[in-house]
């Protein structure tokens, strides 16, 4: 008998010892002991929690954090419950516990699959020592608009890339071995299609169709599972005008139907009961009716399953069998993270203490966060500055922020604890650098729950910081959002520099047009002034706990910038969505003048910077691009060579990315799909052969009902450092 036969054995053995409510109970996610407002009601007060916890009524635990609190609770659940089931403790570790890495948008720039799940590991190791064993982590959604501000919190616009930072953030979370002591159950999120919310307005309606569904949406989910993602959480949004908490299309028949998933899945927070505001369900009863038939299976803060459930099974409206499920689900995570042989295994005080903001872990975000920059735009190779000789004046409040470059979702970290670019450029000793904040971008405190206030009004330091501007060989500006301006909640309906940054930065200009400008945001700017009138720019985003290590060191060329983007920068937020793998239209271009084609009269519509693009302080040549024939069966692998060569000064990384284009379908393609790609490091002068394969798994799609399809045809194939790359070549597919 193999390891998952004994555990559902085990499991089975348990359901038959479980009255009722006992398994109902185990559907139940709380949120500590503590009473909690919100923007649903929240029934649950401590008490009736602690009375809830005895009884065995209590799945999960959310927020209780720390190894005293944990030990504490967990031995109400183990020590004084009829069955001493143990609970499973989740917390939203989203790019770390204390160590904090950059955002995950920011991390995906990085293209470096390994340093993302090292990333992964990190936060699991030290959110382990605390007591945790549970994330609500990897957010997998596929997003283009840059209005959303939980785009931060996942890894871009691209389905393929999406899908390899999925797996490898998984992994990272899990380890090799979920029952060890420092792993974490992952939780991949939202299940489905969050990302593509009406006007980018958060908690909102999803129409799109399924060919997106199917072909960008659902394949991160897919690779997630695939990697043995133990939790799926539902999304806020509805789609085919069902909220998704109460989709039986996509939790029963795809999630644990087609794709065969055998972890639970957890409702985000009180969504089941939010199915009311819908207009979905008519009161608590019908939303725990309707989540619990449609396969949700655990309730997270909605107290919905707790007061309706047993009422619903033993008035034979909804099935035991449902509950059974569900139940089982739970149960097996339990015991997969070893808690019934050890209830306490992640309640050690000693490596609570060793293990936060470890050494290791400081050096392991600070590799990260230098991956994670893009290099924009560099004229004239105004970057990497001269390391010494040179008056430098710093400006910007955001250079010498320790709070704001930890990024959004990071409530288990220490307040002004980054590095910030200020102190990191400090200790660079051969330049004069002077600085100076110019204004003020907030006014009052920050904090993650409560909208963050921008100054609109107060110039009041613009003088000292052009007169520094004045006085310097080169300026470098840090302007972006504040940390709190991005993450769940913070939609925006304008993406340019918020506040009074603009008009600082046109200032400083009419003083000194040697300008570097570093970007810390959590979504895609619309920049387009600055593209205009700045020489070089670097968006650097949120980059945690080192960020200001990071940025001086690729500044001052310590570290050759290798970065790409994830996702499309905009013109203006008028373009907005927009991304790379667009569909052609009945008409694509202009012809002879006529104004009847697909465009704006009044912008550009191509973007700014396109997804893949980043530049690097040495010049790489691709060359001797090949392919091993014309024309291929559908079941042959096309095989697919480029040279390239390092042809600048200094030795640098290079993300090779390689893309196709399916010229005609049954379903409409994209113009170019992202299909394989490849970071290499050459030295100067260097030169490297990449090879590429494919075969039917990357030449086909998903149909309008789901099956994945290959079709005979022409295909196009494009090589190079972005998503605008001109080199190409073509091929016939044949059955």
């Amino acid at each position: 008998m193999n390891s998952n036969d004994l555990i559902d054995k085990k499991v089975d053995s348990l359901l038959n010892l479980m009255t009722l409510e006992e398994k109902v109970g185990q559907m139940n996610l709380y949120n500590g002991f503590w009473d909690v407002t919100g923007p649903v009601p929240q029934e649950g007060s401590a008490e009736q929690k602690y009375e809830h916890l005895k009884k065995g009524w209590v799945g999960a635990m959310l927020s209780v954090r720390g190894v005293e609190q944990v030990r504490e609770v967990q031995k109400v659940a183990v020590e004084e419950s009829r069955l001493g089931i143990p609970l499973i403790f989740g917390f939203d570790v989203i790019h770390g516990y204390k160590t904090l890495s950059p955002i995950p948008l920011a991390e995906s720039c990085s293209w470096d699959l390994e340093a993302i799940e090292k990333s992964a590991r990190v936060a699991a190791i030290e959110a382990s020592s605390v007591g945790l064993n549970w994330t609500f982590a990897p957010m997998v959604d596929i997003s283009r608009d840059a209005r959303w501000g939980r785009v931060m919190e996942g890894a871009g616009e691209d389905p393929f890339l999406g899908s390899q930072i999925a797996k490898a953030r998984v992994k990272g979370f899990q380890g090799d071995d979920l029952s060890a002591n420092n792993t974490l159950a992952a939780t991949a999120k939202h299940f489905a299609a969050y990302g593509f919310i009406e006007a980018g307005r958060e908690y909102n309606s999803v129409d799109i169709g399924t060919s997106t569904l199917y072909n960008t949406v659902l394949p991160p989910f897919k690779a997630a599972v695939d990697a043995n993602v133990r939790s799926v959480m539902n999304s806020f949004n509805e789609i085919n005008g069902i909220p998704v908490t109460a989709s039986k299309f996509l939790q029963r028949d795809i999630l644990k139907g087609k794709w065969n998933f055998n972890g639970f899945v957890v409702s985000d927070w009180a969504s089941i009961w939010e199915l009311i505001n819908w207009g979905h369900a008519k009161d608590k009863r019908e939303a725990a009716k309707l989540a619990s038939t449609a396969g949700s299976d655990m309730d997270m803060e909605g107290y919905v399953y707790i007061e309706e459930l047993v009422k619903l099974v033993n008035d034979g409206t909804v099935k035991e069998s449902i509950v059974d499920d569900a139940v089982k689900r739970i149960l097996r995570l339990k015991y997969e993270l070893g808690l019934f042989d050890d209830p306490y295994k992640y309640c050690d005080e000693t490596r609570e203490k060793s293990t936060l903001y470890h050494k290791d872990h400081q050096e392991a975000a600070l590799d990260i966060a230098k991956k994670s920059i893009v290099l924009l735009k560099n004229e004239n190779n105004l970057l990497p500055l001269k390391k010494e000789g040179q008056k430098i004046a710093l400006i910007g409040a955001l250079a010498s922020e320790k709070n704001s470059p930890l990024g959004s979702w990071r409530i288990a970290s220490d307040d002004n604890t980054a590095v910030s670019v200020l102190e990191g450029m400090k200790q660079y000793k051969g330049n004069s650098l002077t600085y100076e904040k110019g204004v003020d971008l907030t006014i009052g405190k920050t904090h993650f729950v409560e909208e963050v206030v921008i100054n609109e009004t107060d110039k009041s330091d613009f003088p000292k910081a052009i007169e520094a501007a004045k006085d310097a060989d080169v300026v470098v500006m840090v302007l972006g959002e504040h940390g709190f301006q991005s993450g769940e909640a913070r939609s925006r309906t304008q993406i340019d520099l918020p506040g009074l940054q603009q008009e600082l930065l046109e200032e400083v200009y009419k003083a000194n047009k040697n300008i570097v400008l570093v970007l810390n945001n959590g979504r895609p700017l619309a920049i387009e002034w600055a593209d205009k009138h700045i020489p070089a720019i670097v968006e650097a985003w949120q980059l945690g706990s080192q960020t200001g290590n990071a940025v001086a060191q690729v500044l001052y060329g310590d570290y050759n910038p290798s970065g790409k983007l994830t996702m499309t920068f905009p013109r203006n937020v008028g373009q907005v969505p927009i991304y790379y793998n667009y569909k052609s239209t009945g008409r694509p271009i202009n012809r002879e003048g006529n104004v009847f084609w697909s465009h704006y009269i009044d912008s550009e519509r191509t973007p700014l910077y396109a997804f893949g693009h980043g530049l690097s302080y040495t010049t790489f040549e691709y060359s001797n691009f090949k392919i091993n024939g014309k024309t291929f069966n559908i079941n042959d692998t096309v095989e697919i060579s480029v040279d390239v060569t390092n042809s600048g000064n200094y030795d640098g990384k290079e993300v090779v990315q390689l893309y196709i284009r399916d010229l005609f379908g049954s379903i409409t393609r994209p113009v170019r799909e992202l299909k394989g790609f490849e970071l290499i490091e050459l030295k100067k002068g260097e030169t490297k052969t990449i090879q590429f394969k494919l075969d039917k798994s990357l030449l086909g799609f998903y149909n309008n009902e789901g099956e994945f399809i290959v079709e005979a045809g022409d295909f196009k194939v494009f090589v190079g450092g972005s998503s605008m790359t001109t080199l190409e070549k073509s091929f016939e597919l044949t059955e």
